[in-house]
Formats: C-alpha cells, sequence, structure tokens
C-alpha cells in the first residue's frame, strides 16, 4: 500500500487550493485558532468539533521530496492510531488539482483537503505540521518532515492523555 501511495504521490505534480484569507499563525501552548477545513469530498470539519480528538494539520506538496516520504508514513500512522483518536488532515500548498491527484486521494485514509479558513496555508517550508491536543491547544508546530520516532514521540503522549472536551 505504501509503495503504491508514494507511487501516485511521485506522480502527481499538483493540488487542491488553499485559502488566501488573512488568518492567524498557530503558536505552541496557545489555543488552536478556529479552523474550518473543506475536504476533497467537500465536506466541511471545524477544529471546534474535532476536540476530544489528537488533530495533526500535515502541509505538503507533491514537488517536495520529504513530503512524498513523510505522506505515506502518515498515513499508515493514522490507519493504525485513528480509533484511539487521531485525525490527521493532508493540506497542499499548490493551486491546482491535477486528474492524477484523484488516484492519490483515493488511495489514503487521511482526509485531503481543498480549502482552509482560519490559519494560514502560507508555511515557510513544506512539510510543516502542527499538532493540536484533545483540549485544542497547539502542542507542535515544525517545519520538517515527521519520522516515526518524531510521531510516536509527539503523539503518544497526547493520545494517552484523557480528553477534556465536553
Amino acid at each position: 500500500m505504501m509503495k503504491r501511495l508514494n507511487m501516485v504521490l511521485a506522480a502527481s505534480i499538483a493540488a487542491a487550493a488553499a485559502t488566501t484569507a488573512p488568518a492567524k499563525q498557530p503558536k505552541v501552548g496557545q489555543p488552536a485558532p478556529p479552523v474550518e477545513l473543506t475536504l476533497i469530498s467537500g465536506e466541511k470539519v471545524t477544529l471546534e468539533s474535532l476536540k476530544g480528538q489528537v488533530v495533526v494539520l500535515n502541509f505538503w506538496a507533491t514537488w517536495c521530496v520529504p513530503c512524498r516520504r513523510e505522506l505515506p508514513l502518515l498515513d499508515a500512522y493514522y490507519r493504525k492510531l485513528r480509533d484511539r483518536g487521531l485525525r490527521i488532515y493532508a493540506i497542499t500548498i499548490e493551486a491546482s488539482a491535477p486528474a492524477g491527484m484523484k488516484q492519490l486521494f483515493a488511495a489514503m485514509a487521511i482526509p485531503s483537503v481543498r480549502r482552509i479558513k482560519g490559519i494560514s496555508s502560507v508555511v515557510p517550508a513544506v512539510p510543516t505540521n502542527i499538532i493540536i491536543d484533545r483540549a485544542g491547544v497547539v502542542r507542535y508546530v515544525k517545519a520538517s518532515a515527521l519520522e516515526l520516532d518524531d510521531l510516536n514521540r509527539e503523539l503518544i503522549p497526547l493520545l494517552n492523555e484523557h480528553s477534556h472536551a465536553s
């Protein structure tokens, strides 16, 4: 599965549009700003509706070599831990989605985001990952690819925390 996902991702050259609305940048230790994600399916998801879950917002691009390694890892990690309250969303920073991206989006368990409102999709580098805990507090913001050790170090303690959401 990961090999197929890697091949589809490597073959893809662009992806969904991101928002152009001015927005806050998340800061570690602060509540996440209100965010609305419009998924490729058209479904809208807000961070508020995800309270009680551990959320990873992964900003990536098809031309980004580290992203092409990271996305299949994130997808496999999500498949294993989504039942424990993990939510990962793939947000491309590119402006258009060719037909080839549909195959990639269909192969991934991670929901792909067409548009984001509330935080800027302009990131210092790709990949950039933002991790938000069950209470809606930003716990990690970093412009670098996550490796398996990083995922375990950052996410497992958060997944083991009890939900403070009502």
